[in-house]
């Protein structure tokens, strides 16, 4: 069984380093801000987007957290990473595509995000496919202009 997310004390450390490196430019993460979709206020978190084939890819490895809600409702959002700021659209993706993307997230990514996904040891594609539904996943479209 899969571990559930939680925010606590050692979750938001970790998000605060994370977000400090984002904006110095350093690490594998970004900043995404959404507008939260009832408060209307912007919401940042450090995310780590992944590419696929080419194309980049949203991911949210502790399942429908905040962010997700925020992003589905309004389709848009800002992505951040040494003081360049990025207009996004995103489209969430399909189970089939989704499992692929999960799968490449879940090698690069590293064990961080591992006991959130209820797959084997030495996952297949399918795996995550059949895992997609627990795990969001979005396209980033071309920049808002």
């Amino acid at each position: 069984m899969a571990k559930r997310y939680e925010m606590n004390a050692f979750r938001r450390a970790v998000n605060a380093v994370m977000s400090f490196l984002a904006r110095k430019g350093r690490g594998p993460a970004y900043e995404l801000t959404t507008v939260g979709r009832r408060s209307h206020q912007p919401r940042t978190v450090p995310v780590t987007p992944v590419e696929v084939d080419g194309i980049r890819y949203l991911v949210s490895p502790y399942g429908e957290v905040g962010w997700v809600h925020n992003i589905r409702a309004s389709g848009t959002a800002t992505l951040q990473r040494g003081g360049e700021a990025e207009p996004i659209t995103v489209t969430e993706v399909g189970p089939e595509k989704a499992g692929r993307v999960l799968a490449v997230y879940h090698a690069q990514v590293g064990k961080i995000v591992h006991p959130y996904f209820d797959v084997p040891a030495d996952p297949t594609v399918d795996d995550f496919v059949a895992e997609a539904s627990a795990h969001p996943v979005f396209r980033i479209e071309e920049p808002v202009v």
